[in-house]
């Protein structure tokens, strides 16, 4: 079965055309379902220790596995609904970044580029 993120874009449309839910799929509702989710995921981590967020158990990784899916599939839908590639998007972030935060004086620091 094919896996690149396209391929998982098309798969995702076709999956709502299939329910008709292209409908409820405004860049408002999903960017809204995405947050849902990004909270959800958070919650598996709520009280944990740097320690134990590092070496969660076979069951929790399974669970945390399913909300980083659920984040995806939003993401993949909201980049759809507003025309943006969002591979192409992350690398031209990439490329800011670089530029933000060059190895000189960002490494091994957690500062904000205009702390550098």
């Amino acid at each position: 079965m094919p896996d690149s993120l396209a391929d998982l874009a098309q798969q995702l449309d076709q999956f709502a055309q299939a329910r008709d839910w292209q409908q409820f799929h405004s860049p408002k509702n999903l960017a809204s379902a995405l947050i849902v989710e990004a909270g959800e995921l958070l919650e598996h981590f709520q009280w944990l220790t740097e320690e134990q967020s590092r070496s969660l158990s076979p069951e929790k990784r399974d669970a945390v596995g399913d909300e980083v899916a659920d984040v995806l599939l939003y993401l993949i839908q909201l980049a759809g609904a507003l025309g943006i590639d969002p591979v192409a998007a992350a690398q031209a972030k990439l490329k800011r970044n670089a530029q933000r935060y060059p190895v000189d004086r960002a490494r091994g620091s957690s500062a904000k580029h205009d702390q550098l």
